[in-house]
C-alpha cells in the first residue's frame, strides 16, 4: 500500500485511506481475486485508527472494489476493463410495474427554509428576479451546481458547461437533438419516459438488458448504438446499481465506438451510505460522459429544475446547434437554489436524510 501519511489534508482519515486503497486496487497493486490485509495491519502501516480502517473498507465494499467473506476477510472485486468478459454473472432483475413499485419516501424538504430563502431572494434581488434567465441559465446557479458538484461528486466543471432545463425530460430532448444520428440504448427495465422522450423526438433506441449488477457485457457489445442512456445508481424500477468494475465497462465502451454515455443520476444524492457514488463522469478521464441530475426529489416534485454537465468536447457543439434555446427556468426559481446551495441548507438536509435512512435500517 502507498504511503497515506501525505501531510495535512481537508479530508477525513477514511475519505484518505479509502481513495490510497481504491487507487491501488485500480492501478493493479491488489488485483482481481486478492485479498486485501487486514484491517489491523492496514492500521499499523497507514498510523490510523481501526474505527477508520472499517469506515474505509465499508465504503469499497459500498462501491463495488471489494467484498467481504465470513472468518476470511476482504477480497477485491474490481476488475480490469481489458478483461470484463470474464466478469461474475448477475442474476437478471424482474421488471416492477411503474404502478406498484415501492415509494421510497426521500424526506421533506423543510418548508420554512424554502419560504426563508425566498423572500431572502426577493430582498436581495428585487426586480432582477423577473428578467428573462440567460439561455444556459443563472450564472450564479451554475456557480453554484458547479461548487456542489466539486465538493460533493468529485465532478470538476467549469459553470459554462452546465445547462439548466426545467426537468429531466426536457434536457433528454435536448441531448437527442443534439446527438442527431446517432443510435440510442437505453436500460430495460428503466423509468418508463427515458424512452418515450426519444421516441417523440424521431429515435427508437435500442434495449439493453439491465440485471442486478448492470448491463452485462454481451448485450454491450451486440448494441449497435454509439450514446448509452444509463442510471448506474438505483435505477428506476428495478433498484439495480453497476458497482465500479461495471461503470469502467460503460466507459471503455463509449471509448472504443467514439461514443458517449448519459448519466442520468437522479437517486444518487439520497444514498444511505456517509459518501456518494462515484460517478461514471468523474470516472472518465476520455470527456465521454453527459451527467444529468435533478432537484424534483432533493427538494420537492413541484420543482422542475434540471441541469446537465456537459464535457469539454460537446459544449461548442452545443452552443452552435441549440445555444439558441431559451432557458426554461425563471430566474426566481434559479436564485432560490443557488441560495440553497451556497447556505449549506441543501447538504444539510441530504446529509439529515440520510441519517434518517441509516436509523430506519437499523431498526
Amino acid at each position: 500500500m502507498r504511503n497515506t501519511k501525505t501531510g495535512k489534508t481537508d479530508k477525513p482519515a477514511y475519505l484518505h485511506l479509502y481513495e490510497t486503497l481504491r487507487t491501488d486496487i485500480s492501478d493493479g497493486v491488489y488485483p482481481f481475486g486478492s485479498k486485501l490485509p487486514s484491517k489491523r495491519t492496514i492500521c499499523d502501516k497507514a498510523g490510523v485508527s481501526v474505527i477508520t480502517a472499517e469506515h474505509a473498507y465499508a465504503l469499497l465494499a459500498e462501491e463495488g472494489y471489494i467484498e467481504p467473506r465470513e472468518r476470511s476477510g476482504y477480497f477485491v472485486t474490481y476488475r480490469d476493463p481489458d478483461f470484463q468478459g470474464h466478469g461474475p454473472v448477475h442474476t437478471p432483475v424482474q421488471p416492477i410495474s411503474l404502478h406498484t413499485a415501492p415509494h421510497l419516501s426521500s424526506g421533506t424538504f423543510p418548508f420554512s427554509v424554502i419560504t426563508r430563502t425566498m423572500r431572502r431572494v426577493m430582498a436581495d434581488y428585487g426586480e432582477q428576479i423577473l428578467v428573462k434567465a440567460p439561455n444556459h441559465g443563472s450564472p450564479v446557479l451554475c456557480s453554484a451546481i458547479s461548487a456542489y458538484l466539486a465538493r460533493s461528486q468529485g465532478i470538476h466543471a467549469e459553470p459554462e458547461r452546465i445547462i439548466i432545463g426545467a426537468g429531466a425530460e426536457y434536457l433528454y430532448s435536448l441531448i437527442a437533438q443534439l446527438f442527431t444520428g446517432r443510435r440510442f440504448a437505453v436500460e430495460t427495465p428503466c423509468y418508463e419516459k427515458i424512452p418515450r422522450v426519444y421516441r417523440a423526438c424521431g429515435l427508437e433506441p435500442e434495449t439493453l438488458r439491465l440485471t442486478s449488477g448492470g448491463i452485462p457485457a454481451e448485450e454491450l457489445s451486440g448494441s449497435f448504438a454509439s450514446v448509452l442512456h444509463t442510471t448506474p445508481f438505483h435505477s428506476f424500477p428495478s433498484g439495480a446499481t453497476a458497482d465500479v468494475s461495471k461503470r469502467m465497462e460503460y466507459i471503455r465502451w463509449a471509448e472504443e465506438r467514439s461514443g458517449y454515455i448519459i448519466e442520468d443520476n437522479y437517486d444518487s444524492e439520497l444514498t444511505v451510505s456517509k459518501k456518494n457514488e462515484e460517478t461514471v463522469f468523474s470516472m472518465c478521464k476520455s470527456d465521454r460522459v453527459i451527467y444529468l441530475n435533478t432537484f424534483s426529489k432533493t427538494v420537492a416534485p413541484s420543482l422542475r429544475v434540471g441541469y446537465m454537465v456537459l464535457p469539454r468536447t460537446l459544449t461548442e457543439t452545443f452552443d452552435a446547434r441549440l445555444g439558441f434555446y431559451s432557458c426554461t427556468v425563471p430566474l426566481f426559481e434559479q436564485y432560490v437554489l443557488a441560495e440553497l446551495l451556497n447556505s449549506g441548507d441543501f447538504e444539510r438536509h441530504i446529509n439529515r436524510v440520510r441519517r434518517n435512512k441509516r436509523k430506519e435500517l437499523q431498526k
